[in-house]
């Protein structure tokens, strides 16, 4: 495996780990109907976190599988995962 394909992997893992916890989590906050109106104010973050995750893996994933079979679109998936890396990391870095 070269090296930039083990980069992508660990983004990869990383980006469908943080997307399958936080589906975990609004999954168990749907079983707490008695606390429904506590949790209100945190699903749309929660949404948009899942969707933002969601969305870095499925880039993370096209990325790795074009630089693995050297598909001439890779540069693209790159850079679409580099986007949304950005943007992940813009979104939740400390202000």
């Amino acid at each position: 495996m070269r090296p930039l394909a083990a980069l992508i992997a660990i983004v990869l893992g990383s980006a469908v780990g943080l997307a399958v916890g936080l589906g975990m989590t609004w999954i168990v906050l749907q079983f707490l109907p008695e606390h429904a109106d506590f949790f209100a104010a945190e699903q749309g973050p929660l949404l948009r976190a899942i969707a933002l995750f969601t969305a870095t893996s499925a880039a993370a994933a096209l990325s790795f599988y074009g630089e693995l079979r050297q598909r001439h679109w890779r540069a693209v998936a790159h850079a679409a995962m580099l986007g949304l890396l950005g943007l992940a990391v813009w979104a939740y870095w400390p202000r």
